[in-house]
C-alpha cells in the first residue's frame, strides 16, 4: 500500500472575534432590529463560541451496530436524512408502489422575484409533468430550483470535494453539511437526496447560462457527486478523517453507485449558443453515475428564438409548437423507458460486468 501522505500548506481562513461579530451583525441591517439590539448581541456571542469551538455537530449521538464503529457519535442531522433516503429506496423498489418520475425545472428565472415574469424553463416543465401525470399508475414531482432565488431561506452550499482527498470521505449523503460553527445550516440537499432516490425516471429541463448550466442546477449537481461511489457509513472514516479515507480507498474501494438503474431524459434550449453542449455534458453525466437514457428523442437540445429580443421570447416559444411537441415526446419517451425498466424489458447491456478503474 502506497505510504498515506494527507497535504497541508493552504492559508488560514479564521476569523478573529471582532470580524465574526461583523459578518454576524450585518444580517440585522434592517432598522427594524435595534429595538432588540442587546438580544441581538447576546445572540452573537453564543454564535462566536459556536463558531471558536468549532461546533460543526451540535447534536450526535452513537451510530449504532449497523455501523462500523457503533460508538462512533454521529450527525442526528444525517441520521435523519439517511432514514429518509432508505424510505425512499424502499419505495422505489416497492413493485407495486406508483412509477415516480421527478422533473428538475434547472432554470433559476422566477416571476417570483427580480425578473419578473415567469422561465420558458417553467412552462416546459409544465407540459412534461402533464403528460406524466395523463398516464396510469405515473405520478410526476417537480424540483424547482428556482426556489433558491425566490424563496427564504432556501440555499444549496457548494460542494467541498471531499472526493479528491479519497472517495470514502465523500459520504452518502453528504455529512458536510449542515456546518453550524460557520452558520452553514438549512440545506436544500438533505431534501433534494431522497427525490432523486424515490424517482424511477429523472427528467431535466433548462436553459444555457452563458455556455453553460445555470448556477442552481449546477450546485446540486456537485452535490450528488456522493451519489456515484459515495461512502454510506461515515463511522468508517470517523467523520472527515482523511488519513482513514486514503486508506480505505487504498485498500480498494467497492464505489457504490446509489442511483444506477434509473432512466432520465434531458432537455436543454438556449436563444444564441451551447444549447448541444450542455445536453450532451448533463446526458453524459447521468450516464456515468449509472442511470440510463430514454432514447434519441428524450435528448433534445432546440433554440427558442435564435438571437430575438427577448422581450419577445415567450412568444417565440408560442409559436414554436414543434419544441412544445418535442418536450412531450422526451416525457412520453421517458414514461416508455420506466414502464420497460420496472417490467424488465431494459437492461443495461454492461450490466453484471466489473468496471477496471471507476471514477
Amino acid at each position: 500500500m502506497a505510504k498515506i501522505n494527507v497535504r497541508k500548506g493552504m492559508p488560514s481562513v479564521r476569523l478573529d472575534k471582532a470580524e465574526f461579530k461583523r459578518r454576524f451583525l450585518a444580517r440585522f441591517y434592517d432598522p427594524d432590529f435595534e429595538p432588540l439590539k442587546g438580544e441581538i448581541d447576546k445572540i452573537a456571542e453564543t454564535a462566536w463560541v459556536t463558531y471558536d469551538e468549532y461546533r460543526k455537530t451540535p447534536r450526535v449521538t452513537k451510530a449504532g451496530p449497523s455501523f462500523a464503529d457503533p460508538n462512533y457519535e454521529i450527525s442526528v442531522e444525517w441520521l435523519a436524512t439517511r432514514a429518509n433516503i432508505q424510505t425512499a429506496e424502499r419505495r422505489q423498489k416497492n413493485r407495486k408502489s406508483p412509477s415516480r418520475i421527478l422533473i428538475v425545472n434547472g432554470s433559476s428565472r422566477s416571476d417570483q422575484t427580480c425578473p419578473g415574469e415567469m422561465s420558458k424553463t417553467y412552462r416546459l416543465v409544465t407540459m412534461a409533468k402533464a403528460v406524466v401525470e395523463k398516464t396510469r399508475g405515473f405520478e410526476a414531482e417537480v424540483l424547482d430550483l428556482s426556489r433558491l432565488t425566490s424563496e427564504y431561506g432556501r440555499v444549496i452550499y457548494p460542494c467541498k470535494a471531499c472526493v479528491s482527498t479519497a472517495q470514502p470521505l465523500c459520504h452518502w449523503p453528504c455529512s458536510c453539511y449542515p456546518n453550524h460553527a460557520l452558520g452553514q445550516t438549512g440545506d436544500w440537499m438533505a431534501e433534494i437526496y431522497p427525490k432523486w432516490v424515490a424517482a424511477h425516471g429523472v427528467m431535466i429541463v433548462c436553459p444555457v447560462n452563458w455556455y453553460q448550466s445555470p448556477s442552481s442546477l449546477k450546485l446540486m449537481i456537485d452535490r450528488l457527486v456522493c451519489v456515484d461511489g459515495g461512502n454510506p457509513d461515515p463511522t468508517s472514516t470517523h467523520g472527515k478523517n482523511a488519513a482513514k479515507a486514503k486508506e480505505l480507498e487504498l485498500k480498494g474501494w467497492p464505489y457504490p453507485r446509489h442511483l444506477a438503474g434509473r432512466v432520465f431524459s434531458v432537455v436543454v434550449h438556449g436563444d444564441a449558443a451551447g444549447t448541444e453542449n450542455l445536453r450532451r455534458i448533463l446526458t453524459d453525466w447521468m450516464s456515468d453515475i449509472g442511470m440510463i437514457p430514454s432514447g434519441h428523442l428524450a435528448l433534445i437540445d432546440r433554440y427558442v428564438g435564435y438571437l430575438t429580443p427577448y422581450a419577445t421570447s415567450h412568444d417565440d416559444l408560442d409559436r414554436d409548437t414543434d419544441f412544445q411537441d418535442d418536450v412531450r415526446n422526451a416525457a412520453r419517451a421517458l414514461v416508455q423507458a420506466v414502464k420497460d425498466r420496472r417490467s424488465g424489458k431494459l437492461e443495461p447491456p454492461d450490466r453484471g460486468l466489473h468496471e477496471a478503474r471507476p471514477k
